[in-house]
């Protein structure tokens, strides 16, 4: 399991022109499933990006995670992340879990968040989805699994 997190000011997703997510600050995550993710390690990016300490407390330090900001979370598919570019032009996309492997998965990721409690918007699985989202700092990080 590879995720991008990118604390963010605002975020939205848009699946044929309708808004289907959207945050105020909070975390954008970009969720890629491999086929040999289990739910275990599913769980573990899950508790670990909820309490990834990645928010600035009254020092300016990253002190505080998503949790203890009431910081919201936008959860959005992405089996690009497993795309292999090393060979050729046009990436390979092997690595990324089928479907019906992924979707299962991915859905259990974002209801780990939610019982941690965390508001949790997601885009649409499988679906072409424009990402907008203002990133605070900037921060960027890759949590794998």
């Amino acid at each position: 399991m590879r995720v991008v997190v990118q604390r963010s000011k605002e975020a939205s997703v848009t699946v044929n022109g309708d808004v289907v997510g959207k945050i105020d600050h909070g975390l954008v995550l970009l969720v890629g499933i491999t086929h040999t993710d289990t739910e275990q390690q599913v769980d573990f990016a899950a508790d670990k990006i909820a309490h990834l300490r990645i928010f600035e407390d009254e020092q300016g330090k990253m002190n505080h995670s998503v949790l203890e900001t009431g910081g919201q979370v936008l959860s959005i598919s992405q089996f690009t992340l497993y795309g292999d570019c090393r060979k050729g032009r046009r990436p390979n996309f092997m690595e990324a879990a089928r479907p019906e492997q992924a979707e299962p998965l991915y859905e259990r990721f974002n209801q780990q968040l939610r019982e941690k409690g965390l508001h949790v918007e997601t885009g649409r699985f499988g679906q072409m989805m424009e990402v907008r989202l203002l990133n605070d700092g900037p921060v960027t990080l890759i949590v794998e699994a």
